[in-house]
């Protein structure tokens, strides 16, 4: 990271061209940027959440996961360059465990919903499965980290339990499909 932000407007992308952290032109309709700015998107829906005041244990892991998918964005506009590895996918895996061993059993599918903490992280969740999907797609068209894709992965389901553990410290009971 820089020391300091250089100038917001910059007129470089007029011509629906950006640059990537090296500075390599690239057209803003390409793959690359798609997943970028879904990772962007997500960030900013983690923040939506976050400002909603969750509960201490849910706000303290979507702030470390909103530095994280900072990391996943200069990732993937520096191709080579890694910055997620398998210990982010383990701490993902071990806050999942934890929260899980909390809930409920579940015996069916639960639509998305209960508070408004609970239902905006599903919405991130969602988000979250989208830009997995167009990672799929850029990995397929040029070499993306498995590590990037097996860190969304984690996160997706990382975000469902904590929808579920939302409801469960507001009292609210997780809505069952029937």
């Amino acid at each position: 990271m820089t020391d300091h932000i250089p100038q917001v407007i910059t007129k470089t992308g007029d011509q629906g061209q950006t640059s990537l952290a090296d500075g390599t032109r690239i057209a803003k309709s390409s793959l690359r940027i798609q997943v970028i700015g879904e990772i962007d998107e997500l960030n900013s829906l983690i923040g939506v959440v976050a400002s909603l005041h969750p509960p201490f244990t849910i706000g303290k892991i979507l702030i470390q996961v909103q530095h994280q998918l900072f990391a996943v964005g200069e990732e993937l506009s520096s191709p080579g360059k890694v910055r997620i590895t398998e210990k982010d996918i383990a701490v993902l895996e071990g806050e999942a465990i934890a929260l899980s061993s909390k809930l409920p059993f579940l015996k069916t599918f639960i639509l998305p919903g209960g508070t408004v903490i609970a239902a905006q992280i599903h919405v991130a969740r969602s988000v979250c499965r989208r830009a997995e999907r167009s990672l799929a797609a850029l990995h397929e068209k040029e070499m993306a980290s498995p590590d990037l894709m097996r860190y969304l992965n984690r996160l997706s389901d990382l975000l469902f339990i904590l929808a579920r553990e939302a409801n469960r410290s507001a009292g609210k009971q997780d809505t069952c499909l029937k």
